[in-house]
């Protein structure tokens, strides 16, 4: 059995623990899109017990905004906010990883003036009220590459331990590598193979900016979504093939957004083995795995060190309970009760009077007096 209080990557670095602050969007940066002061408090809270904390997802350029109040890289003037939430997240002794993000077709609209709303192809999400965006021009995506390096140059500036491509839940990558958001016909569409050329040359720009600026030590992630509902939609075979690709590059780890750690495929409702399994035939411990989805407590922890998972990240969790792992090291159960103590920002904590299913999985709302 893998030891959940201890983890160490394949460059040296270690982990006080297996477990992850998930990365979730907080709405909560300022109205200039620098870091506010109730998402350094969060963050310096759960940095404490965490053994690696990632960021909500960071706009990186103007256009790659997808939430209100998104925290941003897209240019040095953001430094000085980078550099804080760096050193917020490591001053507790966990290992501060940036994601780096560009939402596409997902962005929310009206977020400023002559919003520009851009996708692999001029294809509308399949979700109420979705805008049809442009289809970027082969230049500019070259152009969307150059920005992902920046903002992992910028990173390694900032002092972050490392950074998150963040290639799942629909937005720009992904957007990339699914066939029904990626209609083109010139090299980044048509075939799986083209479909796969944005990522790849993401992930070796990210290399290339470790090499030059940073050392081996600085981790490299990505993260994917495995299938998609849509027809057409990203299949497992599809995913297994980009993530034999993946894992020949010289990354630190996959991150699988799921929405419960152990769960079947969501295309094939008869097809029972969990996702995991069929990712790790492929990765075969060449590279870690980050897994994620209702991870409560200690016997679903165990049960996902058990199915595969190297590291495990945890959402509702790590926001009930900022100590998730020192109480679970304890020998205690963790806070399901989401309160003044959680030190959760305030649009944040009022988003999560909108999310279904808390209650079943054990949590509660008190509303701060």
């Amino acid at each position: 059995m893998k030891d959940i209080f201890n983890f160490e990557f394949d460059n040296g670095i270690k982990l006080k623990n297996r477990f992850v602050v998930a990365p979730m969007t907080t709405y909560s940066g300022n109205k200039d899109l620098t870091l506010s002061d109730e998402e350094e408090k969060y963050y310096a809270k759960r940095g404490q017990s965490f053994g690696m904390v990632i960021t909500a997802a960071t706009a990186i350029s103007k256009h790659a905004q997808a939430f209100t109040n998104q925290i941003s890289i897209q240019d040095e003037s953001y430094l000085p906010s980078m550099k804080r939430l760096a050193s917020t997240i490591k001053q507790g002794g966990a290992k501060a990883i940036l994601q780096i993000h560009h939402g596409g077709r997902m962005n929310a609209t009206d977020l400023y003036e002559d919003q520009d709303i851009v996708s692999a192809s001029a294809i509308k999400a399949e979700r109420k009220n979705a805008p049809t965006p442009r289809a970027l021009k082969t230049e500019e995506v070259y152009d969307v590459i150059d920005d992902f390096a920046h903002a992992t140059k910028l990173a390694i500036e900032a002092g972050f331990d490392g950074i998150e491509l963040h290639g799942a839940n629909t937005y720009l990558i992904q957007q990339f590598f699914s066939p029904h958001s990626n209609r083109r016909e010139d090299e980044f569409g048509g075939s799986l193979e083209k479909r796969t050329k944005f990522s790849m040359l993401l992930i070796n720009q990210a290399l290339d900016m470790r090499t030059k600026y940073a050392n081996k030590e600085f981790i490299i992630g990505y993260r994917l979504s495995p299938e998609e509902y849509e027809d057409p939609g990203i299949t497992i075979e599809d995913t297994l093939y980009l993530i034999d690709k993946i894992i020949k590059k010289d990354i630190d780890y996959i991150h699988l957004s799921l929405g419960k750690y152990n769960q079947s495929s969501i295309r094939n409702s008869e097809d029972e083995e969990p996702i995991i399994s069929k990712i790790k035939s492929v990765v075969k411990g060449k590279t870690p795995i980050i897994g994620v989805g209702q991870i409560d407590g200690l016997s679903q922890a165990k049960d996902a060190l058990k199915l595969g998972f190297d590291l495990l990240a945890v959402g509702m969790g790590s926001l009930a309970d900022p100590h998730y792992p020192k109480h679970l090291k304890n020998g205690q159960a963790p806070k399901k009760e989401i309160n003044e103590e959680s030190l959760l920002p305030k649009p944040l904590f009022e988003r999560l009077h909108k999310w279904r299913g808390l209650e079943d999985r054990g949590y509660q709302i008190k509303n701060p007096k």
